[in-house]
């Protein structure tokens, strides 16, 4: 994969996020594509995943906020596709330089064009991963994910 940097506001944000002092009415969507792009930049795709699941669930639990709201499937698939638009991307600085670059991951509907939304939207993905029933999301063999421990 070509080289992906971290600005020190990218740095920031995590540690803010990770901290609980992150709003939640601040936590967009393109604030989530964001932190998926901080962890991919540090560490493998597995790494990544996990990180990201342990931030957003203490980041629930944190404001009070159920944690049924966390959704497995929704997740890994935003963690694929930032790794996928990862390795298709030229060089990166920061975080708003990569998002920049790639304004497709800021579309919210994009994976109702991998899942339909009964699936996606089922209290089942919620729960864990299932896999696209549409279209596969494209994976790169560096960046395999280890399979769900929940399966």
């Amino acid at each position: 994969m070509l080289e992906h940097d971290l600005s020190n506001s990218d740095r920031e944000f995590r540690a803010a996020f990770e901290a609980g002092a992150y709003a939640p009415a601040d936590f967009s969507h393109r604030a989530h594509v964001r932190l998926a792009y901080v962890y991919l930049a540090e560490s493998d795709v597995n790494l990544a995943l996990e990180r990201m699941q342990a931030a957003l669930v203490s980041f629930l639990c944190h404001h009070g906020i159920p944690a049924s709201k966390y959704h497995a499937t929704l997740t890994r698939a935003w963690i694929l596709a930032v790794d996928h638009f990862m390795h298709r991307s030229p060089e990166a600085s920061s975080a708003d330089d990569f998002i920049a670059r790639n304004p497709l991951l800021l579309d919210t509907r994009i994976m109702l064009t991998h899942y339909s939304a009964d699936l996606l939207f089922s209290d089942q993905a919620r729960a864990e991963f299932v896999e696209p029933n549409l279209d596969p999301i494209p994976r790169h063999v560096a960046s395999v994910l280890a399979p769900d421990p929940s399966r």
